[in-house]
């Protein structure tokens, strides 16, 4: 696996947004004693060296979810925080040919996970960074809000682009709770950081998303358009953003297998 180029951009004082070849985002948030990690991306670069650049504070890890574009990059630190239910999904990729080859070729290893869960809290030294718990996109999904910026972390959880037609991912009724479990974050928060992202997003596409997963728990589909990925052709429904708002993106869509909808 080559590097692929690495973009940096401070989006606040001590807020780093991370951008590997445009496939992946993660951050970087420093405190007045230490420095966390919000995902590590697919591994291309040396990723502790360009953290070195910023900082040099003790650095935490942590992983929003198990997909390999954001946990491949762990190789280069020491240990990682992970949802204990997205472990079995996390081994899996480990196990992939070409992530061992990579592995093999920079002589590095995956580092072990650490459990995190809600309550948990991230005390960087001035800096504090609440775990909320928010499966839907994986099982062990997690959000982190960095209360005192009032920027909430979403990984893949809360974005424009949401891959709800994975294996794992959960029927849309029981997304549409979750999401309205943790609805209080939008009197916490006002921006949002997710896990592809290139600026800032409004606090309020939590809200939208969640509209539009009540439309597909609903099976209002009638607009819907193919999508093809990876794994062949499902559907994608759109969903409307508010005018006026910041939004790094313009389409506003969640993916979703039509077979797995029939049968919720």
């Amino acid at each position: 696996m080559e590097n692929k180029e690495l973009w940096i951009k401070e989006m606040c004082p001590g807020v780093y947004l991370m951008d590997e070849a445009h496939e992946a985002t993660g951050y970087l948030v420093v405190g007045e004693k230490e420095a966390c990690v919000i995902d590590t991306m697919n591994g291309y670069n040396d990723l502790y060296q360009a953290v070195r650049q910023l900082t040099d504070k003790p650095v935490t890890v942590v992983n929003t979810h198990g997909h390999p574009d954001h946990i491949y990059g762990n190789i280069y630190f020491d240990r990682a925080y992970l949802h204990p239910k997205d472990r079995p999904l996390a081994r899996m990729f480990e196990e992939e040919p070409d992530f061992i080859r990579l592995c093999e070729e920079r002589r590095l290893r995956m580092p072990p996970f650490i459990d995190v869960r809600e309550g948990d809290v991230f005390d960087l030294g001035g800096r504090h960074l609440e775990v909320y718990e928010l499966p839907g996109h994986t099982p062990g999904g997690i959000l982190l809000l960095l209360r005192e910026d009032r920027i909430l972390f979403t990984g893949d959880s809360v974005n424009h682009h949401l891959w709800m037609q994975l294996e794992g991912c959960a029927p849309f009724p029981e997304f549409v709770k979750s999401l309205d479990r943790i609805m209080f974050l939008t009197e916490k928060a006002d921006r949002i950081l997710h896990g592809h992202a290139q600026d800032f997003d409004d606090i309020s596409l939590l809200p939208c998303l969640r509209g539009g997963a009540q439309e597909l728990s609903e099976g209002k589909t009638g607009n819907d358009l193919p999508y093809h990925y990876f794994g062949g052709e499902v559907r994608q429904h759109p969903f409307a953003c508010l005018p006026g708002r910041q939004y790094s993106q313009d389409e506003h869509v969640i993916c979703y297998d039509p077979a797995a909808l029939a049968r919720q």
